[in-house]
């Protein structure tokens, strides 16, 4: 395990932290969703003016060609400068790597310019309300007709559907083939007859989330990524983006914020001489660091050519568990304000904390399952039987 950054490395994040420094806008209070997307449109777009989203993509496609290292010094800078995460989270992180591995030149040229500025943004129409984490028992049909598709179907936990200009989506193309076969991905345009979007409420009062209805909505032929029927080895190119390095990293260094902030918070109200107050401060802690020393093992790696494997789970779940511990540490040095949402009198950070861990109860859900991560390292790793 290298934990030393070289001349250039150190140069790099300096020239990330200068750019912050000189360019960061820190999000006002966004008092609906629409106000935070269009916000956050402004915000990217002036990202993507200085090169700074999708930098490990190639230097043709508007990316930097950053190494592994780069990417992850340039997540730890950006989550410590506490800026507004990018709005197309979905485009730049999943659906532009796909496009740049399995995409034709002219789906290459159309979808990934205005996926860096915020001009088009994407959703992931994976999830549906009857396959739950086995992505592959999905029932979404696509029926081919003259140059294209007729989609039918539902998909869930679609954030940003909304706002979307086009989704990333798994249907069947051949009803017949096994269960991991006759899969297609397929580009949608979300403004096209046949497509109802419902929001979801979250536990938070947002509406994040979305159900997505499809009747027989129309798709170009052309918009197949990858070949027809293979869409399950195009979808995993997808998945590994997903739980890649970017994230681990950047929740790494947000929570080593919070918890610093946490502090502050248990200093402020007087409760660090609580026994369990100090004890849970001391484990999320530990907790982090051992985090920081899964994500250094996997930047070794990732430097010496090595793609992340199933012990990528470890990290998921070792980062579930901190992030739920985090937050209810954070709960319990608000004491007796613990329940006191946003704009309640001596609400502490008004509201931010509970917010935080309303939110975190689903870390055990967002990006595979902690029983999904489980069963991958128990048959990958231990070699147990299915």
């Amino acid at each position: 395990m290298n934990l030393d950054f070289d001349d250039d490395e150190q140069a790099f994040a300096v020239e990330v932290r200068d750019w912050l420094a000189a360019h960061l806008e820190l999000p006002p209070r966004f008092d609906t969703i629409d106000d935070e997307i269009a916000w956050g449109r402004q915000w990217q777009a002036k990202l993507a003016e200085g090169r700074w989203v999708g930098i490990h993509w190639p230097a043709e496609y508007g990316g930097r060609g950053a190494s592994p290292v780069q990417v992850a010094i340039f997540n730890m800078e950006y989550a410590r400068s506490r800026a507004l995460q990018p709005v197309n989270r979905v485009g730049i992180n999943l659906a532009g790597p796909t496009l740049l591995a399995h995409g034709t030149e002219i789906q290459k040229q159309r979808g990934l310019p205005t996926i860096l500025d915020a001009t088009e943004i994407w959703c992931q129409l994976f999830s549906e309300p009857d396959a739950g984490s086995d992505l592959a028992s999905l029932s979404t049909r696509a029926v081919a007709v003259d140059d294209g598709f007729l989609l039918s179907g539902q998909k869930v936990w679609t954030s940003y559907a909304q706002f979307a200009s086009f989704g990333i989506c798994l249907a069947r193309t051949d009803a017949e083939a096994p269960k991991h076969q006759g899969i297609s991905y397929i580009v949608v345009p979300m403004d096209a007859p046949g497509i109802e979007i419902r929001p979801l409420v979250q536990i938070t009062g947002e509406a994040e989330f979305n159900e997505v209805f499809l009747d027989e909505v129309f798709v170009p032929a052309d918009h197949v990524v990858g070949p027809l029927h293979a869409g399950w080895a195009v979808a995993n190119t997808t998945l590994a983006h997903e739980r890649g390095t970017a994230f681990p990293f950047k929740e790494q260094v947000v929570h080593e914020v919070y918890l610093d902030e946490i502090y502050q918070l248990a200093a402020h109200l007087d409760r660090l001489d609580d026994p369990d107050i100090a004890d849970a401060l001391a484990a999320a802690f530990v907790e982090l660091r051992v985090l920081r020393l899964h994500n250094w093992r996997t930047l070794s790696r990732l430097t010496r050519g090595i793609e992340p494997g199933p012990e990528s789970s470890i990290v998921k779940l070792q980062w579930t568990d901190m992030t739920q511990h985090l937050s209810a540490t954070a709960l319990d040095v608000c004491g007796p304000a613990a329940p006191l949402g946003p704009g309640a009198h001596d609400s502490p950070g008004d509201g931010k904390w509970q917010r935080q861990w309303l939110w975190s109860m689903a870390a055990s859900i967002a990006g595979g399952t902690s029983e999904v991560q489980r069963t991958i390292l128990g048959e990958r790793m231990l070699g147990l039987p299915r």
